[in-house]
């Protein structure tokens, strides 16, 4: 991978496109012409969209802004990757094929300079995830997705904008981001015992830069409220904070 590396998550594109949407996507754009500029790779992990399903001649138009810098990003010779959420599971051809270099339906490793990099959503991970695990289970399953597309999809996303505002909190208190963050150090330290150097975790919605014995654990935060970002330039990995979301 083209150094620097940049790392994001939770950015939740919604389906409705109102004006604090709009700016926020401003938000997100500069942070993209900068990649576009300065060069390198972008890694995107995971709940890009709020909800994305894709039909087999149909993709959600409102999108069509952010496609755009995305393709702007790859023809300026920048490499991107995609980590599938638990939010944009449900993808085809225009994902894997036209719009993003690479895309990773599971947990995936790459080597950076040298550097192994476990990067991972994050969903399902928690011990008290049993519920959503089996939930996951049947949603990622082919006959659920089969029958969702027999949806029309004007329904589809009705729907699916229903269920965005139930999840529109994500704030949490201080003694349930702590049960998260040493939850995610046990399951780091286990891959660092495999050889791992750096547990990437999104999903959360907690900006976390974790120096521990045997490696560095990050939850990338989000782009609703922290606007943070992960760099690694080939010696360090460091979390940081896009300095233009002011603009909010």
């Amino acid at each position: 991978m083209d150094l620097p590396v940049y790392f994001i998550s939770d950015i939740h594109l919604m389906l409705k496109r109102t004006d604090l949407e709009i700016k926020r996507q401003e938000v997100l754009f500069n942070f993209l012409q900068h990649i576009r500029e300065k060069g390198g790779t972008l890694v995107i992990n995971g709940d890009l969209f709020d909800f994305y399903f894709e039909y087999k001649d149909v993709i959600p138009k409102v999108f069509f802004p952010f496609y755009y810098e995305i393709l702007k990003l790859r023809e300026s010779g920048v490499k991107v990757h995609y980590v599938l959420g638990n939010h944009d599971y449900w993808v085809q051809d225009f994902i894997t094929e036209t719009l993003f270099d690479n895309t990773y339906f599971s947990d995936t490793e790459f080597i950076i300079n040298g550097k192994n990099f476990f990067i991972t959503h994050g969903d399902g991970y928690l011990s008290w995830d049993t519920g959503y695990r089996i939930l996951r289970r049947f949603i990622r399953s082919r006959i659920f997705i089969w029958s969702y597309r027999w949806i029309h999809p004007r329904i589809g996303y009705a729907f699916a904008r229903w269920i965005s505002k139930k999840g529109e909190n994500y704030h949490h208190s201080e003694e349930y981001n702590k049960k998260i963050s040493d939850e995610m150090t046990i399951h780091a330290n286990k891959q660092f015992s495999k050889g791992s150097d750096y547990f990437i975790s999104g999903h959360y919605h907690q900006a976390i830069d974790l120096k521990l014995k045997n490696g560095k654990l990050l939850i990338l935060g989000d782009w609703l409220s922290f606007f943070s970002y992960a760099k690694f330039d080939g010696e360090n990995l460091k979390l940081h904070f896009w300095k233009d979301n002011e603009k909010i």
